[in-house]
């Protein structure tokens, strides 16, 4: 199930290697987030509407503690592979123990964060009464599973770099039917509410998370654990690097809390009582069916990265070129066809996560989802770009994009649109992307440029 690294970043033909890694990079971040797809499923058809938006208002808490891990896991993972393209193996291996250790430190600590005060964050996330309680139990189911649960999403970084892509695919396919089995036991047969839901998704997680440490244990893996040796240094380059992908994911969550308020007062305002419920809930349809989406232009995005690394560190700028853009081609492909599925089959997707009961809330969904699909119209070329950026050690540059795409483009788009109501909230996402698109021309442009006039120094440098 493994394969070496060295000759198949180096050597093997772009779009080859694209097809290696990417295809299982999709099918591994699909199966990532088919978990909260499944659950989306689950909760809007068992437990109801009310259940729904609890949930979807506990989600962000649940998100920034697991993005604290994706900062120190995709932090480490840049330095490693370029340090692994320049033969340094005693760098590399530090680094990934030492994120290893930080990774369980800080998910411990947002562990207890979030238990202890799980009812406080509910009611920032816009949570009522109503909502408030079903939200903090949910959070604190999360928050007991935290250390080991969080550093599931770092190894599937630290797999693919050391070659183990399949292992990583299969790992992530069975956390899926984990959560599946356990989801339908504690939702099904034991009659459990959203507590069941949080326990089977954190259960398969934590088992996963034991699976795949399992080659570096044994040192069969191109990393292995050594004693860490932390610097202040160290510290400061993996939040460099992880920075743009953590802020990304941070400021995203407080979009998120703003988005909460503005549906549970639209949707008062246009639903009339209890239309923020419902607002939130059909909101709730649109993300879910994200979910569908677009991990497969992350996945992408993540699965060349250690290539670009690779490459990048190793000095073969031409190959960097190259396979990124086969990454910009497969990700145009895979973002059409999701606008097209989201546009045309709007109806059957939103009634996956709307009892068919809830007339009201299936048409308010629908209406949502085709409004919502334009946004893939754009939206592969802000995620590579941010990709690409990361991986070749611009985070400056990646985290400018990243974060205008999470929270300083949505907010304006949230103040622009404001007289349109619920439409407004539906086409966000579409008007944020069109902007992340120019804004992601201009970076790549200045990135292309800085480097072609350090190259030209460095070849008159050499006269």
């Amino acid at each position: 199930m493994k394969t070496d690294t060295k000759t198949m970043y180096a050597s093997m033909p772009p779009w080859r290697l694209f097809f290696t890694v990417a295809l299982p990079g999709m099918i591994s971040m699909f199966a990532m987030s088919v978990y909260s797809i499944i659950e989306g499923i689950f909760i809007g058809q068992r437990l109801g509407e009310a259940a729904f938006a609890a949930v979807n208002i506990a989600f962000p808490i649940i998100m920034i503690n697991f993005s604290l891990s994706d900062l120190v896991g995709v932090g480490a993972s840049v330095p490693i592979s370029i340090a692994l393209g320049r033969k340094d193996e005693k760098t590399a291996n530090n680094f990934f123990s030492c994120s290893v250790l930080m990774i369980f430190l800080t998910a411990f600590i947002m562990g207890c964060v979030m238990f202890f005060a799980a009812e406080p964050l509910a009611y920032l996330m816009g949570a009522d009464d109503a909502l408030a309680q079903t939200a903090a139990r949910y959070i604190r189911t999360y928050a007991l599973c935290s250390p080991l649960s969080a550093i599931f999403f770092a190894m599937d970084n630290y797999l693919r770099i050391s070659g183990y892509v399949r292992m990583s695919m299969c790992i992530n396919l069975f956390c899926n039917a984990a959560t599946l089995v356990l989801l339908t036991v504690f939702l099904l047969v034991c009659e459990m509410d959203v507590v069941g839901s949080a326990l089977a998704c954190c259960i398969a997680m934590c088992i996963c998370s034991v699976i795949a440490m399992v080659p570096f244990l044994r040192g069969k893996a191109l990393l292995h654990f050594v004693r860490p040796h932390l610097s202040f240094a160290m510290i400061r380059q993996i939040i460099a690097c992880g920075s743009p992908a953590f802020l990304s994911n941070i400021a995203g969550r407080v979009t998120s809390i703003l988005m909460n308020i503005s549906l549970m007062t639209l949707g008062v305002r246009f639903l009339g009582e209890g239309g923020g419920t419902t607002a939130v809930a059909a909101y709730s349809v649109l993300m879910y069916s994200g979910e569908m989406c677009q991990p497969l232009l992350y996945g992408m995005g993540d699965s060349l990265s250690p290539a670009l690394g690779y490459n990048r560190g190793a000095g073969s700028h031409a190959r960097v070129t190259a396979i990124a853009r086969c990454g910009y081609i497969g990700a145009a492909a895979v973002s059409f066809a999701a606008a097209a599925v989201l546009f045309f089959f709007a109806h059957p997707i939103a009634a996956l996560f709307v009892d068919a009961g809830d007339a009201a809330l299936l048409q308010l969904s629908s209406e949502a989802l085709r409004l919502f699909s334009v946004t893939y119209l754009l939206r592969w070329f802000p995620i590579i770009t941010q990709s690409f950026l990361s991986a070749i050690e611009k985070p400056v540059h990646a985290t400018i994009l990243s974060t205008s795409i999470a929270m300083v483009f949505p907010v304006l788009m949230l103040a622009l649109l404001w007289r349109l109501g619920l439409t407004g909230i539906w086409l966000n996402m579409a008007g944020t992307t069109a902007l992340a698109a120019v804004l992601g021309v201009f970076l790549l442009r200045h990135v292309i440029r800085s480097d072609r006039r350090a190259q030209d120094a460095a070849d008159k440098s050499t006269e």
